[in-house]
């Protein structure tokens, strides 16, 4: 009886301990979220730099110590900057900081036992793998941040598509010079180009920085042996089946006109992106086995960053070819199988 209750005791005091690393952490991460947010108060060209990694440290406290940190250090953060600069600041750092970081925490940490067992005559059973949740629908959630934070910020400009595009139109014109807004039909039109893909532009920025600071978050909670669960195979990554369905109906609903039309070129731009990270999965798997894999990747992405994107198209035509034919599933089932290892 003496054991157990010191057995009770000992594991008392070590959840306790635990609960307060969690909360310390929690403080550390949701201050410096909190802080990098609210330095674009002062406007200086750094704080661009720390805005868009602000999602970091709470990302870091979700996979290194759980999503309860991320929950814990957003809610304290969120309220502070709440009191400090207002609500609409509060609520900004909750839609493109907190809740993203907390969200996809809690979901790559999802895991279940698959069991696997021996058969034949001596088999053994085998030790249950972990099946975690899909890489390729974490970046789905990652696409619906980019979106909502996109349309939340548009919304504060006006609550119909009119007005959001004027809204567009007189910010740029306040950037550029008087003499450039005065000028000729040409760089008008330009500026209404500008305007036209802004939302979608502003959506694939969103994305590209949650999925930068997902990834740096991931290597430094693995690097220091906190990662709670196993690196996934990226060349792998795939998207569920419905999702080139909810494409196509996303681009048929960019010609209805109005704020529908502006909120599917928003979620068009985010599901083409992805398709283009899946283009690139595709291409790391193809390439396979080839001699020089490296110098022939490194010049693919030297030429995306030269050509100006052109590329990028490529890539997903490339995703959406293969979520079509299934270029990966063929390659691998003609590789040859790997040599036995004596």
């Amino acid at each position: 009886m003496v054991g157990v209750l010191e057995g009770a005791s000992n594991r008392s005091k070590g959840a306790g301990q635990l609960m307060n690393t969690i909360v310390l952490i929690a403080i550390a991460a949701g201050s410096a979220s909190g802080l990098m947010f609210a330095s674009i108060i002062s406007r200086a060209l750094i704080s661009l730099l720390l805005l868009y990694f602000a999602p970091l440290p709470l990302m870091v406290a979700a996979l290194g110590w759980g999503p309860l940190a991320a929950t814990i250090g957003g809610i304290g953060a969120a309220t502070v900057l709440g009191a400090t600069f207002g609500l609409p600041f509060c609520i900004a750092f909750v839609v493109m900081v907190a809740l993203p970081a907390w969200w996809l925490g809690h979901l790559a940490l999802l895991g279940r036992p698959v069991s696997i067992d021996g058969s034949g005559e001596g088999a053994t059973t085998v030790a249950p793998v972990m099946e975690w949740y899909p890489i390729g629908r974490l970046l789905l959630w990652i696409a619906g941040f980019g979106v909502l934070s996109t349309m939340a910020t548009l919304l504060t400009l006006g609550s119909d598509a009119a007005t959001i595009t004027e809204a567009l139109r007189a910010g740029l014109l306040r950037i550029l010079s008087p003499g450039v807004a005065a000028s000729s039909d040409d760089i008008k039109q330009r500026i209404d180009a500008a305007v036209m893909i802004a939302p979608a532009a502003a959506a694939n920025s969103a994305m590209t920085m949650l999925m930068l600071n997902f990834w740096l978050a991931a290597r430094i909670a693995a690097t220091s042996g906190r990662l709670r669960r196993s690196w996934p195979d990226l060349r792998s990554t795939d998207l569920p089946p419905m999702t080139l369905a909810a494409l196509s109906a996303a681009i048929a609903f960019c010609f209805s006109g109005g704020l529908l039309a502006m909120l599917a070129q928003t979620v068009t731009a985010a599901l083409l992106m992805i398709y283009a990270l899946i283009g690139f999965a595709v291409l790391h798997t193809l390439t396979l086995g080839l001699k020089g894999r490296g110098l022939w990747l490194t010049c693919a992405y030297a030429t995306v960053v030269l050509s100006g994107g052109w590329l990028i198209l490529a890539m997903t035509a490339l995703g959406i070819a293969d979520a079509i034919f299934g270029f990966r599933r063929r390659f691998q089932q003609k590789r040859p199988p790997p040599l036995p290892v004596f």
